[in-house]
């Protein structure tokens, strides 16, 4: 898809830092305990989505995904199992929930089992992965007010522009080309 940023130029924005967080490894857990997870590193990149899908299946305005290799998800204790979601787009996409208390703890979007979109807010420290980019913006809800210098797209944006490129290198590793 075509980038449409709803304000802002991504050229004239600052690639975001990972760095700081690249090396450092984050810990999760459920709401009622039983799962508990750890990244053995920061994430390639940090979604904002307000997509519809997103608000739907999160209950909430937008869903923040941190996006990661899923050989960089450590098991601590517990177990998730996926949920098959519709989705306005037709695309696979399953939730992986706690089975003791259905905490959505990350997704696998488009059929891509080597990569995770993790729901940051499971993190111990949440506050420490705040959103590179707010995609789908076209659906934000309108009582939602985002920080003047977030990069925002109505849609989706142009990775190659915008992602850092240890966190492409990365995804190319997984992905491919594709």
């Amino acid at each position: 898809m075509q980038a449409s940023p709803s304000r802002g130029s991504p050229k004239a924005a600052s690639q975001p830092e990972r760095s700081a967080s690249a090396d450092r490894a984050f810990d999760g857990w459920c709401a009622c305990g039983a799962f508990r997870y750890r990244l053995t590193s920061g994430p390639m990149f940090v979604h904002c989505c307000h997509c519809r899908d997103c608000q739907r299946q999160a209950g909430s305005a937008f869903a923040i995904n941190a996006l990661i290799e899923t050989d960089r998800i450590e098991v601590l204790s517990g177990e998730v199992a996926p949920i098959r979601m519709p989705t306005d787009s037709g695309r696979p996409h399953d939730i992986y929930r706690c089975t003791a208390c259905a905490t959505a703890m990350w997704s696998d979007y488009g059929g891509r089992p080597a990569l995770r979109f993790v729901r940051v807010a499971t993190l111990d420290d949440a506050d420490a992965l705040p959103p590179d980019v707010h995609i789908f913006a076209r659906s934000k809800l309108p009582w939602v007010r985002l920080p003047p210098d977030a990069q925002v797209f109505d849609v989706y944006y142009d990775m190659a522009k915008l992602w850092p490129a240890e966190s492409l290198a990365r995804r190319r590793a997984i992905l491919g080309d594709g």
